[in-house]
């Protein structure tokens, strides 16, 4: 019997975005108007879901987080939050030094700043959402830390059931029609004539993004050397088929049995390993950092926003924490973050949209940036929690 091979993620957004663009060219009005149609109620749902999203997934991750305590815990913690904290200070210090002669504003893209275009849909459905973002992630805070404090099994089955059914959510609802969404995008921006100032610019960003993401690999490693005392260059060759493996899968969940094994290769002791990669696919989020601080800084560039280190770094240090585990599938962690980009920088449903179809496209690099830095945090671990080995008495 064959099986029938179904295409990633990241293809189908490919093929929608050029889709999108050669029908854009010969499409008539009414059929722009009605993917501005599907577009709206998409992102009306879209909306509804980002505060359930939060709730859904930080709030059980804290929870889980908080049974397991003790100081390799908390120092984990911190290496994870502060290794996400400097990726994204890199990304953003990086964004302003080269963006702003790479990236030109376009008068073309003032349609896509003020969060629409010339065309319009036929009606628009109102979906607003339970809560705030940011009444969202206290409560998730609160509920949280109350589930690991109190130990309440019964209000940790419901959030863990509540997740379930976010996740069930997204995989067959958002994740499905992602691709249409995309399409419906580049074909109003084909029509209004926005498209090339786009995707050149896209290729600029991807090319500065994958040399941060390497960038922060080998300062990464480069510190955890120091604590190891090996080879820098040595430990991240032996992290490799990881990175390969995140780069496949676009999960950090899925790439744990490789990251773990490898890690152990290196020389992390198991117990300190097992311990600290399973902890760190969910809460070390440095590719995913750089990548949503880098693509939404260039945007705010082509569309003329005005931003500053204040707003980056209230956007940064909340984003950390946002995106603690993370749904995952493919791009979950820009699907936990749209609250953000909404709140704090402003963005439209369009620049949103934008946001998703730059961010997915490489998704796998910012995965393999997670799970791969997941070894140098176990090598910093492992030098303070390495179990002593047993003495093994002498024969009288």
């Amino acid at each position: 019997m064959k099986h029938k091979i179904k295409p990633g993620l990241l293809p189908r957004i490919i093929i929608a975005i050029a889709m999108g663009i050669a029908i854009g060219w010969i499409s008539p009005e009414w059929f722009a108007r009605l993917c501005a149609t599907f577009n709206d109620i998409f992102s009306q749902f879209l909306g509804f879901l980002i505060p359930l999203i939060i709730v859904g997934f930080v709030t059980p991750a804290i929870g889980d987080i908080g049974i397991r305590a003790g100081k390799m815990l908390i120092v984990t913690l911190l290496l994870a939050y502060g290794a996400t904290l400097f990726a994204g200070y890199t990304s953003y210090f990086t964004g302003i030094w080269l963006f702003p002669s790479m990236i030109s504003q376009d008068s073309a893209m003032t349609a896509v700043e003020q969060g629409g275009t010339t065309i319009e849909p036929y009606f628009t459905v109102g979906m607003p959402p339970l809560m705030g973002v940011m009444t969202a992630l206290v409560s998730s805070f609160v509920i949280g830390l109350g589930i690991a404090v109190t130990s309440a099994e019964v209000l940790r089955s419901a959030f863990a059931e509540l997740r379930s059914v976010i996740e069930l959510t997204i995989r067959k609802a958002i994740v499905p029609l992602l691709p249409f969404y995309i399409f419906g995008i580049f074909l109003i921006m084909t029509v209004s004539g926005q498209t090339g100032t786009i995707l050149i610019s896209f290729a600029k960003i991807i090319a500065v993004i994958f040399g941060i993401h390497v960038f922060i690999l080998v300062f990464q490693y480069c510190i955890a050397s120091i604590f190891a005392r090996k080879n820098p260059f040595k430990m991240l060759w032996t992290m490799m088929p990881a990175y390969f493996t995140a780069l496949g899968t676009s999960s950090s969940a899925a790439t744990i049995p490789v990251t773990l094994r490898q890690s152990i290769k290196m020389g992390v002791s198991e117990d300190v390993a097992g311990f600290v990669v399973p902890l760190c696919a969910t809460v070390h989020m440095s590719g995913s950092a750089l990548k949503l601080v880098a693509c939404s800084m260039a945007l705010m560039i082509m569309q003329g926003m005005a931003f500053d280190i204040g707003m980056f770094s209230h956007f940064i240090i909340m984003l950390g924490i946002t995106i603690v585990a993370a749904p995952g599938i493919p791009g979950g962690a820009i699907m936990a973050s749209l609250g953000l980009l909404s709140s704090i920088l402003g963005f439209s449903e369009a620049q949103n949209a934008l946001m998703i179809a730059l961010y997915i496209s490489m998704d796998s690099f910012g995965t393999a940036c997670n799970v791969t830095g997941d070894g140098a945090l176990a090598s910093i671990v492992d030098r303070f929690f390495r179990p002593r080995p047993r003495k093994v008495p002498s024969a009288s």
